[in-house]
């Protein structure tokens, strides 16, 4: 059994793709025989020898069938470890991004503005968990100049977990809400997961990127080595002009202001902007470059995407909810001048205890504003169901679109927000 990392990296790593997926194997590949509790990877290393990988990381010695086979204790652990490794000798500033809300388009706002400066590698989508990380980081070669690491959590230490691994240089956290409570078990371990991204760079010296206005970060990181972005005393300072349709934001930058024209939809997205702003501006993006690549950018993955129909305009907002994104997304659209509202909302996941609670507030929230029609989907809603005349309720996301089916929406501006479980963007077609 093997386990030099050093010796396997040089080997039968460097300068090859690596994958987990036996379905995506190009010829040359290592394909990481990773275990699930509902798959066993070893089973499929011959699959994707014969597809053309070059060498099958397994960690099963049932499954070792000799040349291009080679046997780990413990095939994720070796992914982790030869990702860090990996890291360690491209000798890239890594930054890392987390938070409750805003960080996977925080992350490719980054990636569009150092782009325009650095052969930037980033987060794909959003693998950003114990896989994710290290595979992002296999993914940089000697080219790479700059790497963008999304890490979440849904379980107390795992960004540290994560920081280990990437070893980040700098970092941003978005902000701190309640989300995954059910794997966190109270708030205050949220704090503290997400506070090891700021505790790993204070301990490398490295510099962390806060929004001086939110308080809860500014107490978090009040003996860090901090670069400010905000309203006012800042060493970036922005102001939000307009949040619909599109966020409009004006940047102050030492040369003059500068309008920044987004294609994303809503005030929340002002934060995620100035980030990416700051973190050009620290490493010397020019001003109108960072203006080109946030106005250039178009969110494309669920997340705050303004659609006009033959019938209806909708903002769709269906990849994540929980009760802060939630509300602010609410928020948002009872800004919106429309003469006819309709809200669609997912039930929200893994909150525990306070799950009823949270959705109560939620239906308080849509009952204050006034919107015209409310059509809630699951049972975590149905739950709090109070007989409130504007909302139906659907017990899943193919109820509702029967219903749709029948009573098709007309002349409408409709929010869609939930999670990924709900799949509700599903439903834009029927719209």
């Amino acid at each position: 059994m093997t386990t030099n990392i050093a010796s396997l990296y040089e080997t039968y790593i460097r300068g090859h793709r690596v994958t987990t997926d036996s379905r995506n194997i190009q010829p040359g590949d290592v394909f990481i025989a990773l275990r699930g509790d509902n798959f066993n990877g070893n089973k499929f290393a011959q699959q994707a020898l014969s597809q053309g990988a070059a060498t099958a990381i397994i960690d099963d010695p049932e499954f070792d069938n000799g040349e291009g086979y080679i046997l780990v204790e413990n095939t994720l652990t070796f992914l982790q470890e030869t990702a860090a490794y990996h890291r360690h000798r491209l000798g890239i500033p890594i930054l890392g991004i987390t938070g409750t809300n805003g960080k996977t388009t925080t992350k490719e706002l980054c990636y569009a503005v150092l782009s325009r400066r650095f052969k930037t590698v980033a987060t794909q989508g959003n693998l950003n968990n114990h896989i994710g990380v290290p595979l992002t980081l296999l993914s940089m070669d000697e080219t790479t100049e700059f790497g963008i690491v999304e890490m979440g959590a849904n379980h107390p230490g795992e960004i540290k977990i994560l920081c280990d691994i990437a070893d980040p240089d700098f970092g941003v956290i978005t902000n701190i809400g309640q989300a995954h409570l059910e794997g966190f078990g109270c708030y205050e371990n949220i704090i503290s997961t997400k506070k090891q991204l700021y505790d790993h760079i204070f301990r490398k010296k490295g510099k962390v990127f806060v929004n001086a206005e939110d308080p809860l970060l500014m107490e978090l990181s009040r003996d860090h080595n901090r670069i400010l972005y905000g309203k006012a005393e800042a060493y970036l300072k922005g102001e939000l002009l307009q949040s619909i349709p599109y966020m409009v934001y004006e940047l102050k930058t030492l040369k003059g202001n500068l309008c920044i024209r987004t294609k994303l939809t809503g005030g929340y997205n002002f934060d995620n902007a100035m980030a990416a702003s700051c973190i050009g501006t620290y490493f010397d993006v020019p001003a109108v470059s960072i203006q080109h690549a946030i106005e250039d950018y178009r969110p494309s993955n669920l997340r705050s995407q303004l659609i006009k129909t033959a019938h209806n305009t909708i903002i769709l907002d269906a990849y994540n909810a929980n009760p802060s994104s939630m509300a602010v997304a609410l928020a948002n659209f009872a800004e919106m001048p429309a003469p006819h509202k309709t809200v669609v909302l997912g039930e929200m996941r893994e909150l525990g205890q306070v799950s009823e609670e949270a959705h109560r507030k939620i239906i308080d929230i849509l009952q204050e504003n006034h919107f015209n029609t409310a059509f809630l989907v699951g049972n975590n809603f149905e739950h709090c169901s109070n007989n409130l005349n504007f909302i139906r309720y659907f017990k899943d996301t193919d109820a509702l679109i029967v219903f749709l089916k029948n009573h098709p929406l007309q002349d409408s501006c409709i929010l869609v927000k939930g999670s990924r479980g709900n799949q509700l963007e599903r439903i834009v077609e029927y719209l």
